[in-house]
């Protein structure tokens, strides 16, 4: 796991609390880590953004890079070209990792929006960035309604493109879930085509830096340098 790409469904789905948690039990376990935002948008300058973020709920000993940001919340074309500046390339976000990881032991490279959304306007995305680095993505989806339809479309959008999913994991996991949450957990890896890696639950980003750290290992299966355990998970929730 030298370089892993975080990506979502969508938007709001728990990818940088993700990331955090990654970067947290990759970090206690003795490696160094760093966090790569190719494209930070709807922040203006000086506010913190997502890689502010992972620092401090994972710790100050990640290091956290931010190639680019635009103060729009859009697409990063989008931003980038009502901002009037230029787009990240994807060139640029593999050569950055590729830098970070002859630094440290591991790279986490954190998307905007979902796998698809446009870099640059000749239709450039994070899976392009992935398949540069011929790496595999973590996938973050959400847990109720609608969840396996847009897990399922991503992870053929990587299978068209060769890059290999590593897993899923639920970004936010609701305090009192329903049916469909429930039997998302089961389909949920059969959508992915990938095994299910970790639930964070709801409100995980909102724990103090030392509670969130405490308990990261907790929401992440071994194949992520956690303790969670699947089966166990899903036969709790299941009652």
């Amino acid at each position: 796991m030298s370089v892993l790409v975080v990506t979502g469904t969508g938007t709001e789905v728990g990818k940088t609390v993700v990331t955090a948690a990654l970067a947290a039990v990759t970090a206690a376990g003795g490696w160094s880590v760093a966090a790569l935002k190719p494209a930070q948008t709807g922040v203006a300058p000086g506010e913190p953004g997502d890689v502010h973020e992972v620092v401090r709920l994972a710790g100050d000993t990640v290091t956290g890079v931010e190639l680019a940001r635009f103060p729009d919340p859009l697409a990063p074309a989008t931003a980038a070209r009502r901002a009037g500046v230029s787009p990240v390339r994807p060139t640029e976000v593999a050569e950055a990792a590729a830098k970070l990881s002859a630094a440290h032991d591991v790279v986490l490279v954190e998307g905007a929006g979902g796998l698809l959304v446009r870099f640059d306007d000749e239709g450039s995305t994070l899976a392009d960035v992935a398949a540069l680095l011929r790496c595999r993505v973590l996938l973050v989806a959400q847990a109720g309604l609608g969840t396996l339809n847009t897990t399922a479309l991503t992870a053929e959008a990587l299978k068209a493109r060769d890059v290999p999913c590593a897993g899923v994991v639920v970004g936010s996991w609701p305090h009192e879930p329903g049916l469909a949450e429930v039997c998302n957990l089961t389909d949920l890896p059969e959508a992915a085509g990938a095994p299910l890696l970790g639930v964070l639950p709801e409100g995980a980003g909102r724990m103090t830096p030392e509670a969130f750290r405490g308990a990261a290992p907790g929401w992440l299966a071994p194949e992520l340098g956690g303790v969670w355990d699947a089966a166990g998970f899903v036969a709790r929730q299941r009652g």
